[in-house]
């Protein structure tokens, strides 16, 4: 686990960890329901989201997109998303490895599980 003292030098990490590398992303949207079907519809329209789902919970929407890296992850939260009529509020998990995907397993390189 990586130890860090403020935001800024968790920016820092992740920019410096992530740069040139690809980044797949969670993103959960509270939103005003009323506005539930436009937001996922303007979502939809980015090339790089690959999923927009309504669902019930603690959560609206779920999304999942890919970004080149996390400046780009970083300011799609920040410049697009979070300025959408009906968006109340923005989180993100980055997605470290993906064991199963539409169906199909994916091989793990042992050095990609520590």
């Amino acid at each position: 686990m990586i130890k860090v003292e403020n935001e800024e030098e968790y920016e820092e990490v992740l920019s410096s960890y992530y740069e040139g590398r690809g980044v797949s992303s969670l993103i959960s949207l509270e939103i005003d329901t009323k506005e539930a079907d436009g937001v996922a519809k303007d979502l939809a329209d980015f090339d790089n989201v690959e999923d927009v789902l309504l669902v019930t919970g603690d959560v609206d929407l779920i999304v999942k997109a890919r970004f080149k890296d996390y400046d780009h992850m970083k300011t799609f939260l920040t410049n697009e998303v979070s300025h959408f009529d009906g968006v109340e509020d923005v989180s993100s998990m980055m997605i470290v490895t993906t064991y199963k995907e539409r169906g199909k397993l994916i091989e793990v390189e042992e050095d990609e599980e520590e």
